[in-house]
């Protein structure tokens, strides 16, 4: 990891039993936007944004392959989880969207690097938003006490 971390904690929105708070995950070492939060922290449950596979240090989509973009957007959600004191280990259910369902073998052949034994639950879809040059988008949530 490189850069500077950063956690915001949002002590204004504690859940129905009183007791969890929510802190609001922001970390430069991955995509950021006003529109949404990076990742949230309730109690022991990480939930982090669909990331794309953006590289932070140069502003530019990882490649053009899907195997690029896979592997930045996992390592944009390792970053988040990083912040939030988690892991990949941690991580039990991943959504992925994906602009072209014809990229699923090679999602795949990347996914298999990042989790080669017990992964987490998965699910994937078709990417709804057209959005240039990019191929993927993964959320994931964790559980980490």
């Amino acid at each position: 990891m490189h850069g500077r971390t950063q956690v915001n904690i949002d002590t204004t929105t504690p859940m129905r039993d009183g007791e969890h708070m929510r802190e609001v995950i922001s970390t430069p070492d991955a995509p950021r936007s006003p529109l949404y939060s990076q990742g949230i922290k309730v109690g022991d449950h990480v939930f982090i944004s669909g990331l794309v596979g953006i590289d932070v240090s140069t502003g530019q989509v990882a490649g053009p392959s899907i195997q690029q973009q896979t592997r930045q957007a996992l390592t944009n959600c390792e970053a988040v989880l990083h912040t939030a004191s988690a892991t990949l280990s941690d991580v039990v259910e991943v959504g992925v969207l994906l602009h072209d369902y014809d990229d699923f073998a090679g999602m795949n052949e990347e996914w298999t690097a990042w989790f080669p034994v017990d992964p987490p639950t998965r699910s994937v879809a078709k990417l709804g938003a057209v959005i240039p040059g990019i191929l993927i988008s993964i959320r994931m949530t964790a559980i980490h006490a």
